[in-house]
């Protein structure tokens, strides 16, 4: 099945190439032409799968330009470079393109470039899912530390517990204990009843 794609260029020549390109790979272009610096708001409207932006020249305005695409996307970044420079294709892809294609490679990279781009933007979020997840329980434990004046392990077995007994997952217990905790008197630790955790 193929994939909806924001391209966004100044050349009208080098888009039409591009366009070319996705069509004979059986993806589909949004409907409307973008400059690059409208590439944040436009995946936000068009919510495309990929965008593809083809960057001119190698200068440091060009690489704040794909800095802010990159900050502002909703979804992953292709770079089209026409830079042949090392140092410049390095610092781009620093910035946090998900993948890129030089200028001069033939543009049947470009499946390929589609690819890992896709697969880089998953593993991207998996792992910034998996340290949010993280972030919560620590804080979770923390409160539940403080709260009932115990140990690390035991704040963890009681969000565990916890989840067991009401068939819930642990992250949900432990949001539940972030979000709440400031409804709960502080200093009240041997008051609160094991259901109260939760």
């Amino acid at each position: 099945m193929g994939l909806h794609i924001l391209i966004a260029d100044h050349s009208t020549d080098r888009m039409r190439l591009v366009r070319e390109a996705l069509a004979n790979l059986g993806h589909e272009q949004v409907a409307r032409d973008v400059a690059l610096t409208e590439v944040g708001q436009a995946t936000a409207a068009e919510k495309p799968d990929l965008a593809i932006v083809i960057v001119e020249d190698s200068s440091e305005r060009a690489l704040s330009l794909i800095a802010r695409i990159v900050r502002e996307a909703a979804c992953p970044v292709i770079a089209i470079l026409r830079s042949q420079d090392r140092a410049f294709i390095n610092k781009a892809a620093k910035l946090g393109i998900f993948a890129y294609i030089v200028d001069g490679q033939d543009l049947d990279e470009l499946q390929s470039a589609i690819d890992i781009a896709l697969s880089r933007f998953t593993e991207y979020h998996q792992l910034e899912g998996a340290f949010g997840r993280r972030a919560v329980s620590e804080r979770a434990k923390g409160i539940l530390m403080e709260r009932h004046q115990i140990g690390e392990r035991e704040a963890f077995a009681l969000l565990r517990d916890h989840a067991r007994r009401t068939n819930q997952k642990l992250i949900d217990v432990a949001e539940a204990v972030t979000t709440s905790h400031l409804l709960l008197p502080a200093g009240k630790s041997s008051e609160v009843s094991d259901s109260d955790t939760g």
